[in-house]
């Protein structure tokens, strides 16, 4: 028995028209029946096109400001009734229930109406009912009835029913169904989610996320395993709303690293620049402009800046562009580029540029979602930021202006480095990074041997951690990472605080003659 099912009655309800009188006018050219709700059918009509309105099919008028109008037996019973089962067409028969063999839906724009920031009422009247109801019942029925609630499939159904006699392939069916599903099920995520938000349930009894897919990757960390990359819908500027205006094809690791990058640049309001490998800096800068913060950065470590990704938190310029060319660079992103850097990037083909439209705000509220064995770990978004007022001075000397002002630099770039983390940094910019070690004073040692042959490269004299500030994203549990840092050179530290072994620490900072602030806020990062 073959599998096709002939398209003789479609019926459209939809909000976004992209596409509807293209699709319609090829269903009518085909004899094919349509029925439609109110505004669907008014664009059809006014595009010349015939059209039966729902009210009139059931006799039953829209109602209650458009919330009843598709809730009638002979739309569910159309869409439900199993072809070929003689009772279910006996009672569509007794009833007057006609076949409906392709449904066209697109729901109410609620994740729009939100995304503007509208108030509860307008929100909640944009739930849509029907549509899902009508969206679930055609997907249900998959084996006679297709289910299109996405534009961008219009173009297959309509291929497929050229090739087909005007009919269609199960196996359009039931991909057309799969994607329905998905389609309620995040629209409902997305209600849910909303409604967690309103009442101020940061963690509600149960969390659906829903994504839909941007683009589909080579692969993922490695070449045997299989990617994709999913937006989410929420508009914090950054690689989900990023335009690529050059460049080959962007890796898993090109966006988890360049998605680092970016939001460490913009963590701060002076022109800044950090640049990433392997998602930790191996350089951050502010500046008096681009391209003075982008020289500073570069210095830190300017072997593991080959192949990195560049972050700006300002406008790409040429004079900066300049300086990003000399060396091989993976991914460059910034909220806007001008023509003439453009230009200038075009010579380097495999340079992925990425303009975003705007900076995120690094102190707004927010999700992360890592995915263990068996679920989920979630957790609100490190938008912790300490500032000068809440600096608790816990050492004999205290820090200088100039000192003060690169330890909050030191701990906001702490905040961004993987854990262990230890930062030196002078006049705004980091000279030596340790990250990711087991032992905090192996991430002290590392940090200044990195900034000595930094130095021995640049023809410097001494490292730069000489007269430079130390940040440690948590506290030091002993004073020898504290005192390895003291070895480099450092005359200030800034750390959370909070160890059983405060005093020993204290008492070695004083006997260092280094000045030292707490935080009270740590910022691991695993």
């Amino acid at each position: 028995m073959s599998d096709l099912r002939p398209v003789r009655r479609a019926l459209f309800s939809v909000s976004d028209k992209t596409g509807l009188v293209e699709f319609a006018r090829f269903l009518v050219e085909r004899k094919v029946e349509i029925l439609s709700t109110g505004g669907t059918a008014k664009a059809m009509r006014d595009a010349g096109i015939p059209v039966v309105e729902v009210a009139d099919y059931t006799g039953f008028p829209e109602m209650l400001d458009g919330r009843v109008k598709t809730l009638h037996p002979k739309v569910h019973g159309g869409l439900l009734g199993i072809r070929g089962n003689a009772e279910h067409e006996g009672a569509m028969d007794a009833h007057g229930i006609a076949p409906i063999d392709l449904l066209v839906v697109n729901l109410y724009p609620f994740e729009a109406t939100v995304a503007k920031g509208a108030g509860y009422d307008e929100c909640v009247e944009n739930i849509d009912i029907g549509g899902p109801a009508m969206i679930r019942a055609a997907a249900k029925n998959h084996d006679g009835v297709a289910v299109v609630v996405d534009v961008a499939d219009y173009g297959r159904v309509m291929e497929e029913m050229s090739a087909n006699a005007n009919a269609t392939t199960l196996a359009l069916r039931k991909h057309l169904a799969a994607t329905a599903y998905a389609r309620t099920g995040a629209y409902d995520a997305a209600i849910s989610q909303w409604f967690a938000r309103a009442l101020g349930d940061t963690f509600p009894r149960r969390v659906v996320v829903a994504g839909e897919l941007k683009q589909s990757l080579r692969y993922g960390e490695n070449p045997h395993q299989q990617a994709a990359f999913y937006v989410t819908g929420d508009q914090r500027p950054g690689i989900a709303t990023a335009r690529q205006l050059q460049g080959k094809e962007l890796s898993y690791n090109n966006l988890n690293d360049t998605d680092a990058a970016f939001e460490l640049a913009a963590e701060f309001e002076q022109p800044a620049i950090a640049i990433i490998k392997h998602a930790n800096p191996c350089g951050v800068a502010i500046g008096g402009d681009l391209k003075d913060a982008y020289l500073r950065a570069l210095a830190c470590d300017p072997v593991s800046a080959f192949g990195g990704i560049v972050a700006l938190n300002r406008r790409l310029d040429a004079a900066t562009a300049e300086e990003i060319v000399k060396i091989f660079t993976e991914v460059v992103i910034a909220p806007e580029a001008d023509d003439d850097a453009v230009a200038l990037f075009a010579a380097k083909k495999n340079l992925r540029l990425l303009v975003t439209g705007g900076m995120p705000d690094p102190s707004a509220a927010g999700m992360t979602l890592r995915a263990v064995s068996g679920g989920y770990l979630f957790q609100t978004k490190d938008n912790g930021r300490v500032m000068l007022p809440e600096l608790k001075v816990v050492t004999k000397r205290a820090p200088s202006d100039r000192e003060l002002q690169d330890l909050l630099f030191a701990f906001r770039v702490c905040k961004h480095v993987k854990s262990n983390a230890i930062i030196y940094c002078k006049n705004g910019t980091t000279v030596g990074i340790g990250a990711g070690q087991m032992s905090r004073v192996d991430s002290s040692r590392i940090a200044a041997w990195k900034s000595k042959e930094a130095a021995d490269a640049a023809g410097l004299a001494q490292a730069e951690t000489i007269g430079s500030v130390v940040a440690s994203d948590a506290f030091f549990p002993f004073a020898d990472g504290l005192l390895a840092a003291a070895a480099a050179g450092a005359t200030a530290v800034i750390q959370p605080g909070g160890s059983m072994r405060d005093a020993e620490v204290i008492a070695a900072a004083d006997d260092k003659g280094l000045a030292m602030v707490f935080t009270g806020m740590r910022h691991f990062r695993h």
